[in-house]
């Protein structure tokens, strides 16, 4: 017990910016405003062994978390491992990593073999952005040339090559003319390729049945290869990526199958022409091959703390292929899905997103020799009376953000909790048939959205045969083909924005049932999509007002008659990061995704007014984004930094025990037997036990995992002779006084943590909860004056958060 490293009664908080913990030996001071992780692990830990050594007699060092490994002559395998659906302890993965790197470190001066090793050891993590950024480009690129054609797939089929694309299939026709470059005869409709003719009533039902019958294909397709073989590859991926940033274990949802599945039916799910974006899955397919290399290095197989800093890099490189946004993708990771983010993992996360966009780049998926499909080019600038209806559009992106957030979860909530949760193939296939029904008629919803989106933000330009561009020409005009003065809009123009507003309509509806099935499905490019077709129905509107009405003293400025005043295609770009904004509260990282996702570089200024008002009046409706409630929505464990704790709580309020419950299971350091230590793990749950003097003094002496206690029992009846039910289990340094032939003892110490995390029950929730936050603990043991009353788990923490915001703590299902 005297080595023990104790912060009891001299627990404090002297403020509400700093923490001081002090000991007889030691004291430390923690900042709340620090944000690196990694100091305050090591700070904290390295002064708790001092102190413990200092304690100790004859100077001997005590066992900590870090020395978990070799209790026998050899260590036994899946010691210090974590089960499925809990939380991992940051401070010991810190440790542990600090005691290899400093055990390579000394035998690098060894030999020159050695020597050699430690510079892979250094250079894997390097290796390992590598390969994730090959792979995820690799995958990324594939997946974008098989949606194209697939989802031409549905209108009809190239006679030359059936693999190609229209696109594609045009491209290599030398029968094609600029004005009918959509058209050729290697591409054929399906009504034309079985009846002979494209025109009337009966090609038109046949081209519509088609349309309706490959969408229940592939969305049945979807959801069967989700449900039979890979069950993790539904959804975003977002929700349980942040969380597994955070700490969590889910076994599996990184995993070989889950990739494979999850890259074929993101094909088929956003092919089938349902409201879904390939974007946040792209995240999860990334991930998963930033797991599958990580199992290639004891590095980070054997370090779950030192994995999340990889699957942090590879969540950027998702970012980076899904928009071609590189540094959007390392802005994304550290803004919204990392827990723990050290500058090391920054440099690394940008070298795996530079390596992904450049192997997309080298695939060229798009055709167009960039990485992304919406570029654009304006040729007008912006003014600042331009300013009134951007800021609109984002008081517009808000409202539908936090609309979007309270619909959706009702409906997955419904889903969870009726006989609809149930049927998920029938779901998915139901709601496919519906939306190919609606979606067919309108030409603007009958495309894809990523084409819907690149034709919203598209400049009108003398060669574009869109509707959009149906204006009236003066006959007259004789300007450069790329500063073409405002004009008079034609019946082309009226005929779009009908159609746009009944596109509006259909989107918003139809993603709110669509989000959240068991198939791929991202919404960033939904969200994108309702906020193009609104900022370009403004942009329009703004642009015919200042034509008519130039004199208006608004317009007089800067409006003259025959300038190039308004540029439609900046509103709808302006309100596609108002509607993301809206629905994730990203700003900073989304702002940046946005200029580098249309090369828009000088339009920055209107992006962030959007944003920032998009993320303004979201968060008047509530403060959590659409991934944060669908993490509360499923129970998850995730302590967000972003959260506020300011209620009058103390430690002794959260604790467990309750009054009335039963005592705190404990283990004595030397007064139970193999039998009661087996029976205590067979008769409860807890994820470990703390370990006491006596039942009667209750005097803490340290803290052991149930995993590692089960594991160290087990192996311990296998491979010790003579352990039986009857012996005794130890945890001290030297075996007790013992009976005259007893059994031989089993000595457990090797496994015991040392210097577990303790406050005293007055120390204020307010503290706890930051301790929590900024050293990713699992649970810390409550004393008075060295006395153990109780134990605080992160779930318990996020119950009393949750009851404390009115909401139900039963939610929280995890720790």
């Amino acid at each position: 017990s005297s080595s023990l490293c104790l912060f009891s009664s001299s627990f404090y908080s002297t403020s509400s910016s700093s923490l001081c913990l002090s000991s007889s030996s030691s004291s430390l001071c923690l900042s709340s405003s620090s944000s690196s992780l990694s100091s305050l692990c090591l700070t904290f830990f390295f002064t708790c062994l001092a102190s413990a050594s200092a304690s100790t007699p004859g100077g001997e060092e005590p066992n900590g978390a870090g020395h978990l490994m070799d209790f026998l002559d050899e260590p036994f395998p899946d010691v210090g491992t974590y089960e499925d659906f809990h939380t991992i302890d940051w401070l010991r993965e810190k440790s542990r990593d600090t005691d290899r790197h400093r055990k390579i470190t000394s035998k690098s001066k060894e030999s020159m073999w050695e020597l050699i090793k430690s510079l892979l050891d250094a250079w894997s993590g390097w290796v390992v952005m590598l390969l994730i950024g090959l792979l995820s480009g690799t995958l990324a690129g594939v997946i974008d040339l098989a949606v194209d054609w697939m989802t031409d797939l549905k209108e009809g089929v190239c006679l030359s090559a059936f693999w190609y694309s229209h696109e594609q299939c045009c491209w290599t026709s030398n029968q094609t003319t600029f004005d009918d470059r959509d058209k050729c005869p290697e591409w054929q409709k399906w009504a034309e390729l079985m009846t002979g003719t494209s025109e009337g009533a009966g090609a038109y039902l046949l081209n519509y049945l088609l349309y309706v019958l490959w969408a229940l294909l592939f969305s049945f397709l979807a959801v069967s290869l989700v449900r039979v073989f890979a069950p993790y590859a539904c959804g975003s991926g977002i929700p349980e990526i942040k969380t597994i940033l955070s700490g969590f274990i889910i076994r599996g949802y990184l995993g070989k199958w889950t990739l494979l599945i999850k890259t074929v039916t993101l094909v088929l799910a956003v092919s089938s022409g349902l409201s879904l974006g390939k974007e946040g899955p792209l995240v999860h397919v990334a991930c998963c091959c930033g797991n599958l290399f990580c199992s290639l290095f004891s590095k980070y197989s054997k370090n779950e703390g030192k994995r999340r800093e990889v699957l942090s890099a590879a969540a950027a490189a998702g970012v980076s292929v899904a928009f071609g946004a590189p540094i959007g993708g390392v802005l994304f990771s550290l803004e919204e899905v990392s827990y723990y983010f050290p500058l090391k993992t920054l440099w690394r996360s940008f070298f795996a997103a530079l390596v992904a966009a450049f192997t997309l780049r080298s695939i060229n998926p798009f055709g167009n020799s960039r990485l992304v499909l919406f570029y654009v080019e304006y040729h007008t600038p912006w003014y600042m009376a331009e300013l009134v209806p951007f800021i609109l559009l984002g008081v517009f992106g808000g409202l539908w953000g936090a609309l979007f957030i309270r619909a959706n979860i009702a409906w997955c909530r419904r889903r969870k909790t009726t006989r609809l949760g149930r049927y998920p193939v029938l779901e998915v296939v139901g709601v496919a048939g519906v939306t190919a029904l609606l979606a067919f008629p309108n030409p603007y919803t009958r495309r894809s959205t990523s084409e819907l989106i690149s034709e919203l933000f598209n400049d009108c330009g003398a060669l574009e045969s869109s509707q959009l561009c149906d204006y009236v020409n003066s006959p007259n005009m004789s300007r450069p083909l790329d500063d073409i003065p405002d004009r008079p809009a034609g019946p082309g123009v009226y005929t779009a924005l009908w159609q746009l507003a009944l596109a509006l309509v259909f989107k918003v509806v139809v993603t709110v049932f669509t989000f959240g099935m068991k198939i791929p499905s991202g919404l960033f490019i939904p969200s994108m999509a309702v906020g193009a077709i609104a900022g370009r129905m403004v942009g329009i509107a703004v642009e015919q007002t200042a034509y008519h009405h130039h004199d208006w003293i608004i317009f007089r400025n800067w409006c003259r008659p025959g300038a190039d005043c308004v540029t439609p295609g900046l509103y709808a770009m302006v309100g596609a990061a108002a509607c993301l904004g809206g629905v994730t509260r990203m700003t900073v990282s989304l702002v940046v995704i946005m200029f580098e996702l249309t090369g828009g570089l000088e339009y920055i200024v209107p992006l962030m007014a959007a944003a920032v008002t998009s993320k303004w009046v979201a968060d008047a409706f509530g403060k959590e984004g659409i991934y944060e409630s669908h993490i509360q929505l499923n129970g998850y464990p995730y302590l967000d930094v972003r959260d506020e704790f300011s209620h009058r709580t103390l430690a002794a309020d959260v604790m467990r025990p309750r009054r009335s419950e039963p005592p705190l299971a404990v283990l004595t350091q030397d007064a139970d037997s193999v039998e009661e230590v087996e029976a205590l793990i067979k008769g409860t749950d807890y994820n470990g036990f703390p370990v006491v003097v006596s039942r009667e003094s209750e005097r803490l002496i340290g803290f052991v995992g149930r995993r590692d206690l089960t594991l160290a029992v087990k192996t311990a009846r296998q491979k010790q002779e003579g352990v039986v039910s009857s012996s005794l289990v130890f945890f001290t340094e030297d075996p007790p006084p013992l009976p005259d032939d007893p059994p031989p003892p089993l000595k457990l110490r090797r496994i015991l943590n040392l210097s577990p995390f303790t406050v005293t029950d007055h120390t204020p929730m307010e503290t706890v909860v930051d301790i929590f936050r900024k050293l990713g603990l699992r649970q810390c043991l409550v004393t008075r004056s060295g006395r153990l009353l109780g134990i605080i788990t992160k779930k318990d923490v996020l119950r009393h958060m949750a009851q404390m915001m009115d909401q139900d703590p039963e939610s929280i299902m995890f720790n």
